[in-house]
Order: structure tokens, then C-alpha cells, then sequence
């Protein structure tokens, strides 16, 4: 007998860039963030150059076009945070 398990996708509905973190609202309710520091580009971008965003790719990414930076949403899960950060 085979079990079928259903792998939920990973999709944003929204996103805050705080001074310490990319904050992405998922689209099941669950919220996850990662380090501001795991994008140089975020992190010296201008608040109002974080602020101006779009979600991409029906939820799966985030593309900041003013500074040309991209994070999925499976990256801010599952990168390893040690490798992320260098």
C-alpha cells in the first residue's frame, strides 16, 4: 500500500524588509524571515528602494527591480543559513 503525502507550495502573499529582516507572508498563513544580511543588496539598499517590491512567478519569488535582487520563497525556507550569509 502506497501513501500519497500532499507537499504544500510555497508561495508569498506578502513581504516586509525591516532593518534586520525579509519578513514573507505565505499565502497557507505561515510567516518566515530570514537575516536582512543574506542580501547585500537589501541590506544597503535605501528603506524606500526595500519598500518597492514585487511578487513574482504567481507568489514563488520576490524581485526588488531597483536594485535587481530576487529571493524565492523555497530559498528563505530551505537555504542553509551558514552558506547564505557568505
Amino acid at each position: 500500500m502506497s501513501t500519497a503525502v500532499k507537499i504544500q507550495e510555497v508561495r508569498i502573499k506578502d513581504v516586509k524588509v525591516t532593518d534586520d529582516a525579509i519578513v514573507a507572508y505565505l499565502v497557507d498563513g505561515r510567516v518566515i524571515s530570514v537575516p536582512l544580511a543574506w542580501s547585500w543588496r537589501l541590506s544597503e539598499a535605501t528603506p524606500e528602494q526595500r519598500a518597492n517590491y514585487e511578487i513574482i512567478g504567481d507568489g514563488y519569488s520576490i524581485h526588488w527591480p531597483d536594485i535587481d535582487e530576487d529571493i524565492s520563497a523555497e530559498g528563505m525556507l530551505y537555504t542553509d543559513p551558514q552558506k547564505a550569509l557568505f
